[in-house]
């Protein structure tokens, strides 16, 4: 068993908040192929309430976390838009160290994002 998992975070820079409410999803992808291996919504913090990932769940590969932030971003009124420029945002990613932390945050805005590798 791995004692690696992985974490996000999302934190909303245009208001300097965390960015609560918002549906995540964890795809395993293989090719062209996503298999949905978790879903969380974040918290008043903008975190997850445990890993997204838990400890023993994680193997090397590629893995797609899926921000649901289009109903968050007109909640806040934030686009002011009929149509949202950022809807849904994946963020593809590698594992290599099946026993290492990866957490994967997103800082999002109504017009871009970026994401890092945390701590």
């Amino acid at each position: 068993m791995t004692t690696g998992y992985l974490t996000t975070h999302v934190l909303d820079t245009a208001r300097g908040l965390p960015g609560a409410g918002i549906k995540i999803a964890l795809y395993r992808v293989s090719g062209n192929s996503h298999s949905k291996i978790a879903e969380a919504v974040t918290n008043e913090d903008g975190r997850t309430d445990s890993p997204i990932l838990p400890a023993g769940k994680m193997t090397a590969g590629q893995y797609e976390l899926v921000f649901f932030c289009g109903d968050y971003i007109d909640s806040h009124g934030l686009s002011g838009d009929a149509v949202k420029f950022l809807d849904q945002i994946p963020i593809r990613f590698g594992v290599t160290d099946e026993e290492a932390h990866y957490h994967v945050p997103l800082l999002l805005s109504p017009y871009g994002y970026s994401t890092y590798r945390g701590s």
